[in-house]
């Protein structure tokens, strides 16, 4: 059995070490306040302006906001005021400054003509502002409105939108051109993408060496509406931890996806994604794109489709607590390394009707046999899905324990398939308690080699729990059981 605890220590590791050098001696020097430079927007009040070291005319901001970070000696802070900064043109912190504003509700950065903020020097901390990008050109498409491709960086306390003209509004990405070594240790913290036209949260890799993130951590954040505003591309996410890039060590704890064009919470199936955990989020009503109108291929774009609430395949992913509610087509979807504890699957599925090129599943798995053990799924929990419940094949090496399978509608008078749409299912321990009366077959078994069943099934069927073909299936712990009987 997998040990939580271990997991969650993994967590409470990645945050420890943004304490660290808290704790160590510093010098009488070293412990004097940093440099404070303030400037002022050209709309904040009369005594802001009379009080700050820079003020804006509301053109070309960003010159007033560079200056005075490049006025810093050796590290300081930079504060805004509250009031609009229009900027036309790059902010780039210089190592060891902050920039700062009076938060995302007061202070604001509208960025336009290119304009966008590239943390590309280490131990930058970026607090408590707005920003909001439109109109970029093809030369900078692939980047972000805030754009971090160098270590040690902190983003805190903001909130952004952008429209489809560019490829995220947070991109955390590894670009040799500007950072060659490891980009690493990274957090968000109470930060929001919302209302966009592209992506939320990216992470990304350029070039074909040092792909790996390390280390990064996201608290608190959210990804509201990525996508209805514009499309960037077809496939816009809330979070995308691992598209082109690698990643290894990812927390990600308290935060919220909703009404995302494509998943809420995402990791493409190439990249080697290790040691990486989402605890206590929520992925709500993402998916909200159209479902394909002709079978899935490989090479035609415009048939792929996600629609979950985590798309986590082939990955080291580790959910504990996870909320999935009236994602389109998956609720979870987790192959080879995926390990689910206490998670809850609602309503997949929703608002969908026309299953004949998609099938939605609470919690999906396919194929999922190169890792052992392959899947976990443990006090997991499918409510109301409006197709299977749980999809398991091309499956070995599975622990399923006390899975908890409510009321689903089904396919084909089925709620929940193991072994059953491509005939594999081996060498697995499924622990499962069903209930519901949406369909003839709660748990349909087909096709599997050593596999022990447990659990109990209430149902009027007489074909609740349907075992077909197989060898060395034991069914002795599974017990089925009709209301009123």
């Amino acid at each position: 059995m997998i040990d939580r605890q271990n997991i969650l220590r993994l967590g409470a590791a990645l945050l420890v070490c943004c304490f660290v050098a808290a704790l160590a001696p510093v010098s009488a020097a070293e412990s004097a306040s940093p440099a404070t430079l303030t400037v002022a927007a050209s709309d904040s009040t009369e005594l802001s302006k009379n009080q700050a070291d820079y003020v804006c005319d509301g053109v070309d901001d960003q010159a007033e906001i560079q200056a005075a970070l490049a006025a810093l000696p050796d590290g300081g802070t930079v504060v805004l005021t509250d009031g609009t900064f229009n900027c036309a043109g790059v902010i780039a912190p210089l190592a060891g400054t902050t920039l700062s504003g009076q938060g995302p509700d007061a202070t604001n950065l509208v960025f336009t003509g290119d304009g966008r903020i590239n943390v590309d020097q280490e131990y930058v901390t970026l607090d408590g502002f707005h920003v909001e990008g439109s109109g970029y050109s093809s030369g900078v498409k692939w980047l972000g409105v805030l754009t971090v491709r160098a270590s040690h960086a902190k983003i805190h306390n903001i909130t952004g939108t952008a429209d489809a003209s560019i490829q995220a509004v947070f991109l955390l990405i590894h670009d040799p051109a500007v950072y060659a070594p490891t980009l690493e240790d990274v957090e968000f913290v109470n930060c929001k993408a919302v209302d966009t036209g592209t992506y939320g949260f990216l992470h990304n890799a350029w070039g074909s060496s040092n792909k790996v993130i390390k280390d990064v951590r996201y608290e608190n954040c959210q990804a509201i509406n990525c996508g209805s505003t514009g499309v960037f591309n077809p496939w816009i996410t809330g979070f995308d931890f691992a598209e082109l890039n690698d990643i290894d060590g990812l927390y990600v704890k308290d935060c919220y996806a909703e009404g995302n064009l494509e998943s809420g919470f995402h990791f493409e199936f190439d990249p080697k994604v290790t040691n990486a955990v989402l605890e206590n989020c929520t992925s709500k009503n993402n998916g909200v794109k159209p479902y394909p109108t002709v079978p899935y291929k490989q090479s035609d774009m415009s048939t792929h489709y996600f629609g979950c609430g985590y798309y986590a395949p082939n990955a080291d992913v580790t959910f504990i607590d996870c909320v999935a509610e009236g994602n389109s087509l998956y609720g979870f979807y987790a192959t080879n390394g995926g390990k689910l504890y206490n998670c809850v699957e609602k309503d997949t599925g929703a608002g969908k009707t026309d299953y004949t090129y998609r099938k939605p599943a609470g919690y999906y798995s396919i194929p999922s046999r190169s890792t052992d053990p392959a899947l976990v799924l443990e006090n997991c929990t499918s409510i109301d899905s409006h197709g299977y419940g749980l999809q398991v094949d091309l499956a070995s090496n599975i622990e399923i324990r006390n899975f908890e399978l409510v009321n689903p509608a089904g396919i084909d008078g089925k709620g929940a398939s193991l072994g059953g749409t491509n005939g594999q299912f081996s060498n697995a321990e499924v622990d499962i308690h069903a209930s519901g009366d949406r369909v003839e077959t709660l748990v349909w078994a087909k096709n599997n080699q050593n596999v022990q069943y447990t659990g109990e099934i209430t149902s009027a069927s007489e074909k609740a729990f349907l075992v077909e073909g197989g060898s060395n299936v034991q069914t002795d712990g599974m017990k089925v059981t009709s209301p009123g009987a």
